[in-house]
């Protein structure tokens, strides 16, 4: 066995050598494949000796193959032989490549880093324990009425009226902003929805639309805030065409008890209230106990001594573009465009998120090293019944195996349940 030998920057190296019994069976194997694809005249595919393929595609081509197939499987062996973990790819240099002698190469690859965790982040985590030991989660009246309001907000009834539009009122307008008599880029719009006074336009738009009824146009001047956020346009004095299309009422409904029957299962507003109160004891609740978390995870990292390579803060910056992309997703956003109004390029976000991304990996690390220090473990079934509630999720089971990593969901999975038990014995410190 070839002595693996530590590097700087979390690397190691080491030799492997494959005997000349072994490797011959790769250079048998790659003859195979190369004759099933080249025409080779008295022989059927795949059926030509070796000798005669070489004359063919040439020895050395036929040896690179073998020596391609042997690495690619006696890498992956001595990885796992040696309970290396790596990370990407690794670098390697053949030292002797001939037929009838062994085959040997050099191997130079970046593995998980080992990570120093000082025993007194225990003493550390008992004072966050202090810190939290009497926060509780509370619910006051306002924050109720709030919820109760934002709900009686959202089922609006908005009735079309003949008069004069006002403050609230809910109304659908025509209207172009010139700038030196140009229309400026994005300033016109048709039939466009709004409710007068939540302030989305400049100071002075929406009051200049009080008083005006449907059909009715009006011209004025305003100017662009001296901080507004198109620069070529801050502080520039603009003039503004505009038509109400549609004044309507908006007519909030009375919180009652018919309207917490109109909601569902409800039999009266206080039991509405009930429901409200319960919900928001649960987040309240959550978000201490994220709180509390975070501090673990804050101690953790102080107490932590390592030397992270570059590629695992680099594979933690792309795992956190790849969830910020889906964010951006589920708010119907392209990330282009996003960051284009972020005025922001990729390698800029990479850079402010590197910080970010060295804490993450070094607590990831960290809760792992705990786990194995307190002898933490996770049964198998564990994982498989929490596994099948996130394929439970979706409809199409069979669609979702076919285009997920089962076995990163099940290390995934694993992960999420160890540090839960973590957490949980962090807990009771």
């Amino acid at each position: 066995m070839s002595e693996i030998k530590k590097l700087k920057d979390s690397q190691v190296e080491f030799e492997v050598t494959v005997p000349w019994k072994e490797w011959e069976k790769y250079l048998d194997l790659a003859s195979k494949e190369a004759s099933e694809e080249i025409k080779i005249d008295g022989f059927r595919p795949g059926k030509a000796p070796r000798k005669i393929v070489e004359q063919k595609v040439g020895k050395e081509a036929l040896l690179n193959s073998a020596s391609q197939k042997a690495i690619e499987k006696t890498y992956v062996e001595f990885v796992k032989e040696n309970k290396l973990e790596v990370i990407g790819s690794p670098e390697v240099k053949v030292n002797e490549m001939k037929e009838g002698a062994d085959l040997s190469y050099q191997v130079k690859v970046s593995v998980v880093p080992e990570l120093k965790l000082d025993k007194k982040y225990k003493k550390e985590v008992k004072k966050v324990n202090e810190e939290f030991k009497d926060r509780k989660a509370e619910v006051k009246e306002e924050e109720i009425k709030s919820e109760l309001e934002k709900i009686a907000n959202s089922r609006v009834k908005l009735v079309t009226v003949a008069r004069e539009a006002k403050k609230d009122d809910n109304v659908e307008i025509d209207f172009t902003v010139l700038v030196n008599n140009v229309p400026i880029e994005g300033g016109t719009s048709k039939n466009h929805p709004m409710v007068i006074g939540k302030g989305v336009f400049i100071p002075g738009f929406e009051e200049n639309l009080i008083g005006m009824k449907a059909e009715e146009e009006k011209e004025f001047e305003l100017e662009f805030p001296k901080d507004y956020h198109k620069k070529d346009l801050a502080g520039k004095l603009a003039n503004f065409k505009v038509k109400i299309n549609l004044v309507q009422d908006r007519q909030t409904p009375e919180i009652n008890d018919d309207f917490a029957k109109s909601l569902g299962a409800f039999e009266n507003l206080e039991a509405l209230k009930k429901n409200i109160n319960e919900g928001m004891l649960e987040e309240g609740k959550r978000k201490i106990e994220e709180e509390k978390k975070g501090k673990y995870i804050e101690k953790i990292v102080e107490c932590s001594e390592l030397d992270l390579p570059e590629i695992l803060i680099a594979q933690e910056i792309k795992q956190m573009f790849n969830e910020f992309e889906y964010q951006i997703q589920t708010m119907g956003l392209n990330l282009d465009t996003y960051l284009k109004q972020l005025k922001k390029e990729r390698k800029e976000l990479e850079k402010d998120w590197e910080p970010q991304a060295k804490k993450r990996v070094t607590s990831a690390l960290a809760l792992r090293e705990i786990a194995k220090a307190e002898d933490i473990k996770i049964d198998s079934k564990e994982v498989e019944e929490e596994m099948n509630k996130t394929m439970a999720q979706y409809k199409n089971v069979k669609d979702m195996e076919k285009n997920i990593d089962m076995e990163r969901l099940y290390e995934y999975t694993r992960g999420n349940l160890e540090n839960g038990k973590v957490f949980e014995m962090l807990g009771k410190i």
